[in-house]
């Protein structure tokens, strides 16, 4: 007879793992989202700041 206790554990692990992973995954692009809006806001700052000056 199938063992469908530890069919159930091994499908339930390998999707946590996954969903870990996405989750993961998520975190970095939302991270390298971050700095680029941070990097453009100091350019823009910098550029409004050599308008100034002139």
């Amino acid at each position: 007879m199938a063992d469908y206790k530890q069919m159930y554990l091994t499908l339930l692990d390998a999707t946590e793992k996954a969903i870990n992973e996405l989750i993961s995954a998520q975190r970095a692009c939302e991270e390298l989202y971050i700095l680029s809006s941070e990097e453009e806001e100091r350019a823009e700052k910098a550029e409004n700041i050599k308008l100034v000056e002139k």
